[in-house]
């Protein structure tokens, strides 16, 4: 600590042409304007780093293998250049005995790592979360280190400068919070008193979770939906930014997996597709770099943004309440209804031109 992040890069070896790209991508990254830009510059000039602690509850580790995917800045770039991962149970050096040190807290007698970083870095890191709280039997079916994921995440948030939920499990309460959820778990909001940036998706999209941080690191909390979601990645449904958007407007369908409308792309709406209810970013960022999503796969969206998807079987039943246009008729049809409008058109227009000229002969008469 104590180097700004164009310190690190200057270290680094990267170039100051490098840098200000750098810079300019993040900016659009985060959902800034251009104009943006030199106070990205300043701030990556004169801000040190954040220091980060990752915690994990109940989940899959989906959304840190999510994360480390991610392309534009890649995941290494930002944990070595933008902010110092202290503590993550997943991704450390060290393990076991060497990283814990006991794994107690402060209060309990026995200083650990994750104690140390606390005291130092007080109210000046960013804590994340990924994983439901599970608060059944006292919260022991998440344990790290002798200590409940519920303890830890009470503890730790009260210290910290700004807390974000990756992923539906730590958003919403994850899948584990499925009817009729055994071990009672919740989302990290039912147990902090504080305000959470929520990043839900399961898992979310690398960028997604990537931007978010460095807009914290750089600026504090990003505008946020009345969920605590990034209104720069929340802000517009699925269904907003995907590309069979026209075939639903045309009323051109999927009736079922792999028939002949599947194969030309059309609108998956009617095979369930929670697009026109998700608010995300998968038909903008997409995965894998930008190369694709689920629906550009030919799968409909189930919607894993959404809280309780999990609960809302069948996943490939059409949803209610959407209003649909009318069926778009074939080429063939619409060129036989041209041609008739046409016709029509011609005949209505002979008509009047006769009656023009009635009139001007009965005014000459």
């Amino acid at each position: 600590m104590g180097k700004t992040y164009w310190e690190v890069f200057k270290e680094a070896g990267i170039s100051r042409r490098e840098f200000l790209k750098f810079a300019t991508y993040i900016t659009g990254l985060m959902g800034l304007a251009p104009s943006m830009v030199p106070k990205v510059v300043h701030a990556l000039e004169t801000k040190e780093r954040v220091p980060v602690i990752w915690l994990h509850g109940l989940e899959c580790t989906g959304c840190t293998e999510s994360f480390i995917r991610s392309n534009s800045p890649y995941a290494s770039d930002l944990l070595l250049n933008v902010i110092t991962l202290e503590y993550d149970e997943t991704i450390p050096a060290a393990s076991g005995i060497l990283y814990e040190e006991n794994g107690k807290m402060v209060r309990a007698g026995l200083v650990g790592h994750l104690d140390k970083v606390v005291e130092e870095y007080k109210g000046r890191y960013i804590l994340i979360y990924e994983g439901g709280v599970p608060l059944g039997n006292d919260g022991r079916y998440c344990i790290v280190a002798g200590r409940s994921y519920k303890e830890d995440v009470i503890e730790l948030a009260h210290h910290a400068m700004a807390l974000i939920a990756v992923g539906t499990c730590s958003s919403w309460g994850g899948i584990q919070a499925a009817k009729p959820n055994p071990t009672e778990s919740v989302d990290v909001t039912k147990v902090v008193k504080k305000p959470v940036i929520r990043i839900p998706g399961c898992p979310p999209i690398p960028e997604v979770i990537t931007g978010t941080i460095l807009h914290v690191a750089l600026f504090g909390i990003p505008p946020v939906d009345d969920q605590g979601r990034p209104k720069q990645f929340f802000g517009n449904r699925i269904h907003d930014t995907c590309y069979r958007r026209p075939f639903f407007n045309a009323g051109q369908f999927v009736e079922k997996p792999d028939d002949d409308a599947s194969k030309k792309g059309w609108c998956l709406y009617k095979l369930g597709c929670r697009g026109p209810t998700t608010y995300a970013s998968c038909g903008n960022l997409r995965w894998f770099g930008g190369i694709s999503y689920p629906i550009q796969s030919g799968a409909p969206c189930i919607g894993c943004a959404d809280k309780n998807f999990w609960d809302k079987d069948p996943f490939f039943e059409r949803l209610k309440g959407v209003v649909t246009p009318n069926v778009e008729v074939n080429a063939d049809k619409v060129g036989i209804t041209a041609a008739a409008v046409t016709a029509g058109a011609l005949a209505v227009h002979a008509v009047a031109t006769g009656l023009r000229h009635a009139n001007k002969k009965d005014e000459n008469h």
